[in-house]
């Protein structure tokens, strides 16, 4: 799950202990959260759009989907005012932190690693916010922590 550290970073998680995964706004990133995702998942927290992008920490997922709140707002930016109550558009889950990687692990030294070549993150032009980590993967960069 990918979050920009001046809007959201992993210190502000570790300090709200549990949080609403809110403003997601993208069909494909909504369906894995939807369909794939399951109370007790652990994900990679990842800061992108910063000077360093990378895996900074670990969280895990603490809800079932549920409707994003946001998209009913009218004063915030990720209100749809096609989304309707009683059929919502997008949805969210509640993560709550689990810890911090010791280091941050660099979208480059992932780029770098031959056995994650077939991971999402590392596709030219991914820019989907949630994506999913095989297994496989995830134990590569916990390796490289």
């Amino acid at each position: 799950m990918k979050s920009e550290p001046d809007a959201y970073s992993i210190d502000d998680l570790e300090r709200d202990g549990r949080e609403m995964w809110d403003g997601i706004r993208n069909y494909q990133a909504r369906n894995m959260m939807r369909d794939e995702m399951r109370i007790g998942d652990e994900v990679f927290f990842y800061h992108s759009n910063c000077k360093e992008p990378g895996v900074v920490g670990i969280a895990k997922v603490v809800s079932e989907p549920y409707p994003d709140p946001t998209q009913f707002d009218k004063t915030s930016k990720y209100f749809d005012p096609k989304s309707a109550r009683d059929n919502p558009r997008w949805c969210l889950v509640d993560v709550e932190f689990v810890r911090k990687t010791k280091r941050n692990v660099t979208l480059s030294e992932i780029k770098a690693q031959k056995s994650l070549d077939d991971m999402i993150l590392t596709r030219k032009g991914n820019r989907l916010s949630i994506m999913p980590v095989s297994k496989k993967h995830w134990n590569k960069i916990l390796s490289l922590e």
